[in-house]
């Protein structure tokens, strides 16, 4: 990833987040973690939380004795712990170095933030290091490539109007974000049963303006890239944009969008 990429990859402000991505983030979440089916009274960890929608998932749904959330922005772990539940909270850490002793969880969970990392076997191993022998290591990652119609449109708009804006692309920056990739990560770790799977949720505009308005709050690649564009070429991106939708006769749009899930257990 160049330093050009990571200029357009703001993660602070957790409310943007929200609008932008989190609405989605949680309908994920709640699949993802009906699929797992874990047990109760565990103890978890949710590395890479963000605004806290997996870890807040967890322990409204799974019955948890305790769940940790770990993010390096400072912001995004501010807006989680403004609605932990009890048994929940969260910190400032790295996902490379827990604040956590050794086979100490029962399950080390990671909710759309892997192929952020700069090192994410890094990640995996540490997840690896922080759950009990027989502990469940499991992720989901946005399908950048096929399965996120949203950015799928929005990406080819901007390159419409900015063949530059190709280098910003997540299909192209984020190879992890696939199954068999996803799935030789967990292997490499270490990992048994490894086992990877689809998660697909519909995403609901309001109208242009819902859809729109998110991209302008700078949280995240494509909204970065709108931030430090001038004001005539994000005009232009919206126009094209708005001709690439599948606009209903009251304004609506349905789209869909598609995560990979992987998880694996320590032996």
């Amino acid at each position: 990833m160049t330093g050009g990429e990571r200029r357009h990859d703001v993660w602070a402000a957790g409310d943007a987040y929200e609008r932008y991505m989190g609405r989605w983030s949680r309908l994920v979440a709640d699949v993802f973690l009906g699929r797992l089916a874990p047990a109760p009274g565990l103890s978890w960890i949710d590395v890479g939380c963000g605004t806290g929608a997996l870890a807040h998932a967890a322990a409204a749904r799974c019955a948890p004795r305790a769940v940790l959330g770990v993010d390096r922005s400072e912001g995004f772990v501010a807006t989680a712990a403004r609605a932990a539940a009890e048994g929940t909270r969260f910190v400032v850490a790295d996902a490379t170095a827990l604040p956590v002793r050794g086979a100490s969880h029962d399950v080390a969970v990671s909710g759309l933030a892997l192929n952020f990392l700069p090192e994410p076997a890094d990640a995996v191993r540490e997840s690896v290091r922080a759950v009990r022998p027989g502990g469940l290591v499991a992720a989901y990652v946005w399908d950048y490539a096929g399965g996120m119609d949203v950015l799928r449109a929005f990406w080819a708009a901007a390159e419409e109007v900015d063949p530059d804006a190709a280098a910003l692309d997540e299909s192209r920056r984020f190879p992890l974000c696939r199954p068999g990739t996803l799935g030789a990560l967990w292997t490499e770790a270490g990992l048994v049963d490894v086992s990877t799977r689809p998660v697909v949720v519909p995403t609901v505009f309001t109208g242009l303006d819902d859809l729109w308005t998110p991209f302008l709050a700078g949280q995240g690649p494509a909204p970065g890239y709108l931030a430090a564009a001038p004001p005539a070429v994000r005009d232009r991106v919206r126009e094209a944009l708005a001709a690439r939708l599948p606009v209903a006769g009251d304004g609506s749009v349905t789209l869909r969008a598609r995560a990979w899930a992987v998880e694996g257990r320590r032996p």
